[in-house]
């Protein structure tokens, strides 16, 4: 049984998104973000970095793993799905897992941060962050020229970049002119697992929103 740690947001969807695509028994322990359950000692023993989302493995010794890339490494490889064997698909796989968590989930973040949640609105870092986004954004567009998933067949990539690409309207980034990435998405969404492991856990995306608001604006550390 996976015990998976998590909340409303990109990243979290991201884990339970491949729990279901993988159909692997798992029970969902939701952190409240806007209470900092995530900086609270309990959760620091399972993720020292205080971030969700976490999952602790009981069938491996309760083994823990933090950073949703590695979760969703460990997963595929535990399962043996969605992350090639074959070195050079693996690589390709894993380039743009890695595009995600260096690239769209940092500049996102930030153009989300100073877009919406900001105390005092800063034309720059908002101009800044949102071009960037969307410069790697028109990155994702060449790359789904010809292909229905990022690396041919589906896999933790797409996982990974989906619940990101999917809220670009949260940090008012527009995909109008991507036509690309919306066919992208409408596949995606499609998938009857991506669906449910967007309702874990089982709040409000407003709800979930809302809470990290609050939690920015009182300057405190959220993801």
């Amino acid at each position: 049984m996976i015990e998976l740690f998590t909340a409303g947001t990109p990243n979290g969807y991201k884990v339970s998104i491949m729990l279901e695509e993988l159909g692997l028994p798992y029970r969902v322990r939701p952190v409240d973000l806007g209470r900092r359950e995530q900086k609270e000692p309990w959760f620091l023993r399972i993720n020292p970095n205080g971030r969700i989302p976490a999952i602790i493995d009981h069938d491996e010794d309760s083994f823990a793993v933090f950073e949703s890339g590695a979760i969703l490494v460990y997963l595929a490889e535990k399962a043996g799905r969605f992350l090639p064997t074959d070195a050079r698909a693996r690589s390709r796989v894993m380039q743009w897992l890695m595009f995600q968590m260096a690239g769209i989930g940092p500049m996102q973040g930030q153009a989300n941060v100073f877009f919406r949640y900001a105390p005092q609105k800063i034309p720059y870092a908002i101009e800044r962050y949102q071009a960037e986004t969307l410069r790697l954004y028109q990155v994702l567009e060449r790359q789904l020229d010809g292909r229905k998933y990022l690396v041919d067949e589906v896999s933790i990539a797409d996982f990974a970049v989906f619940p990101w690409v999917r809220s670009h309207e949260w940090a008012g980034v527009s995909i109008e002119s991507l036509p690309n990435i919306r066919r992208w998405l409408d596949t995606m969404a499609s998938r009857p697992a991506v669906g449910r492991g967007l309702a874990v856990p089982a709040r409000t995306e407003r709800d979930s929103l809302e809470a990290q608001e609050k939690a920015v604006i009182a300057g405190r550390s959220l993801l």
